[in-house]
């Protein structure tokens, strides 16, 4: 099997970054209304989740930017972010709740990669 060229790896890797923003930018916005329709017993636990959740999605639109236009900010971004789903993955791999863990390492492990084999050109 051919690896694909550096410029492939980029948009494959962005639109994995895209995919990966759009469902932590769900999420917290999920936890939002969901904080809203709800009792919720600690509120600035939530807070700081939603907070992170939306700033996180930012990031990752802002790794996969990057990546789109050719530049390396980022990957580090991407990187960091894949290596802190994999531990979030191998977590609920641990509380057997494998609907989610699977897909999570899935999406976890290929956006890694593909961040980590695009080369300065």
């Amino acid at each position: 099997m051919k690896f694909p060229n550096t410029q492939r790896r980029r948009t494959i890797a962005a639109t994995l970054l895209k995919v990966e923003a759009s469902l932590v930018l769900a999420l917290g916005t999920f936890l939002l209304i969901k904080g809203f329709t709800s009792k919720v017993e600690a509120v600035s636990a939530l807070i700081g989740v939603i907070v992170f959740a939306l700033l996180g999605g930012v990031g990752l639109l802002g790794a996969a930017r990057g990546f789109a236009t050719g530049k390396m900010y980022g990957r580090a971004p991407a990187v960091l972010a894949n290596l802190i789903a994999l531990g979030v993955a191998y977590y609920q791999f641990s509380a057997h709740f494998w609907v989610m863990a699977l897909p999570l390492a899935v999406l976890a492990l290929t956006t890694l990669i593909f961040s980590i084999s695009v080369v300065p050109e």
